[in-house]
């Protein structure tokens, strides 16, 4: 199935056409229809066409989930740029990788956002200093940086012409976001996805949960990640559904804007939606306008499922997987599935995209049988950016990428993750990726060697556990190295749980044995929660 438009910048001028009057983006008192909002990305290009930037130089973006956010980053693809999401748990020394290894020309961040000042945190870190610009969306702008309003204002010395030529410009296969993503190396890599692939992929995933034009879309995924951005604000654009921001998840806030907005489309992880259904006050929430679903990345009760449709009123439930390097897609459920098969899949390949299970030579294994997940079509990756080695482990000759996940495959074709990538873990959602946070932990002084497992976690499903080997004469405490953790990594990656052991248990080789630690962790997480009940 192909798209209509091939390109970002030529999705947004055919929403602005199809649906001019249709509200588009809705944020406190602030509401635009498709026309005005693509009115100011206009604008935006044409501003970064005043300020220097050139097709193909990179864009970086540290916010939460605000209306500048789409302004800026929709801007930067209407003047052919690239757009480089940051996580905003990131605290400045991760922020400045991202920045340095993207060559990111510009940043545009905010200085107020749960009291954190982000330029202050790259400051501290010393990271940012190749930026040739730092541009503040909200909050008070420091010496050095320039207000978004002054940004915008550069937009009135361009001609429109010339906007709409550099917009007509960018190619299918030009690249239109670089998303970092951790590794076994600890250090993150730049996956470069293309805008046909983005296009096309999500269009594919709005045909299967059914969103259309009219509906309206509670975004509590973050911006910075896939989910959304692709499966957010670009899927709106696609349909003509209302993109109605949320910047911080919690629970009451979310029932209370679902009759507020009359939300229709609210996805989100499994534990936003048993907390609803186990809320004292669930029935003097008007939550009937719910429409439609999207849940995955952690274990899901079949009974959740069929609650969720009988109880909450969601006419479709879909979940799905994909990763970074796949354009954040690969299968999903259909929404006509039983409870059963959601629940406990991730779905099937979503179209013209294949999917197999494998053993280590590359064969595919029998189904029902497990092996490495392994993907090949259109919504693959270009590659990591400069990183060729890494690409070529990734993507072999064959265009087969492999995830390095472990699942089942039904002789239906559903797909049961059986095994995460490697060691990684989740936490509340987010992706954790054991040897970043070794990496981490390395530089400090009074920790002589470290291993990271997750281990389950009732509210979260897993969270990091770090078992220490003091350096000589060292004496660190779990509280002193928590502090220290906070400083240095994004809240979601600091360890729950500290064990001191004189030597990690290792195998004939020399590796630790994570396995081990991991069995050893679950009890010890398991006690702690009960006593703590």
């Amino acid at each position: 199935m192909s798209a209509p438009w091939e390109t970002i910048p030529e999705l947004i001028d055919a929403a602005a056409a199809s649906w001019p009057d249709t509200e588009a983006l809705v944020e406190g008192d602030l509401r635009l229809t498709f026309a005005e909002l693509t009115n100011h990305i206009h604008k935006a290009g044409r501003a970064f066409i005043a300020s220097g930037l050139e097709a193909g130089d990179s864009v970086a973006i540290w916010a939460p989930n605000i209306s500048e956010w789409i302004v800026a980053a929709l801007g930067v693809h209407c003047a052919g740029g690239v757009v480089v999401p940051i996580n905003t748990r990131f605290k400045g020394r991760e922020a400045g990788f991202v920045l340095d290894r993207s060559k990111a020309r510009f940043l545009f961040t905010v200085t107020d956002f749960l009291d954190t000042d982000y330029v202050e945190l790259l400051t501290e870190a010393g990271a940012g200093e190749d930026l040739e610009e730092i541009f503040v969306m909200r909050g008070d702008s420091p010496e050095g940086t320039t207000p978004f309003t002054e940004f915008i204002d550069r937009g009135d010395g361009v001609d429109d012409a010339d906007r709409q030529a550099r917009s007509a410009a960018v190619n299918p296969d030009d690249l239109c976001h670089i998303m970092f993503t951790s590794g076994t190396t600890g250090a993150p890599k730049g996956a470069m996805l293309r805008h046909t692939a983005i296009c096309r992929a999500y269009l594919s995933w709005c045909d299967v949960i059914g969103l259309t034009h009219g509906d309206r879309y509670l975004i509590i995924n973050p911006f910075f990640h896939s989910f959304g951005l692709n499966a957010g604000i670009l899927a709106c654009f696609m349909k003509g559904a209302t993109i109605i921001p949320h910047p911080v998840f919690d629970v009451p806030s979310v029932m209370a804007r679902v009759p507020e907005e009359r939300i229709t489309m609210l996805p989100g992880p499994p534990a936003i939606y048993q907390t609803i259904l186990n809320h004292p006050d669930l029935d003097q929430f008007d939550l009937s306008s719910l429409r439609l679903a999207v849940t995955g990345a952690a274990a899901i009760p079949v009974e959740m499922i069929t609650q969720m449709r009988e109880v909450l009123g969601f006419e479709n439930v879909v979940t799905g997987y994909g990763l970074t390097e796949s354009s954040g897609m690969a299968t999903m459920c259909r929404h006509d599935d039983d409870a059963k098969t959601i629940a406990t899949t991730s779905g099937r390949a979503i179209d013209d995209v294949e999917v197999l299970v494998v053993d280590d030579e590359g064969n595919e294994v029998e189904r029902g049988e497990p092996g490495e997940i392994v993907v090949r079509g259109y919504n693959v990756m270009a590659g990591y950016l400069d990183e060729p080695e890494q690409t070529a482990e990734a993507i072999d000759a064959d265009g087969w990428l492999h995830t390095g996940d472990i699942g089942v495959m039904d002789k239906r074709g559903y797909l049961d993750i059986t095994d995460r990538k490697k060691d990684m873990f989740i936490v509340g959602g987010f992706n954790a990726y054991p040897a970043e946070i070794e990496n981490t932990l390395a530089i400090h002084p009074d920790v002589a060697a470290s291993a990271v497992v997750g281990v389950p976690d009732k509210r979260l499903g897993e969270v990091a556990m770090a078992w220490i080997v003091p350096s000589v004469d060292a004496d660190p405490s779990e509280e002193e190295l928590r502090k220290w953790c906070r400083e240095e990594m994004a809240n979601y990656k600091v360890p729950r749980f500290f064990q001191f052991v004189e030597a990690l248990p290792l195998n004939a080789s020399g590796k630790v044995l994570k396995y081990e630690l991991r069995s050893r962790g679950a009890a010890i997480a398991a006690e702690a929660a009960e006593e703590n009940a």
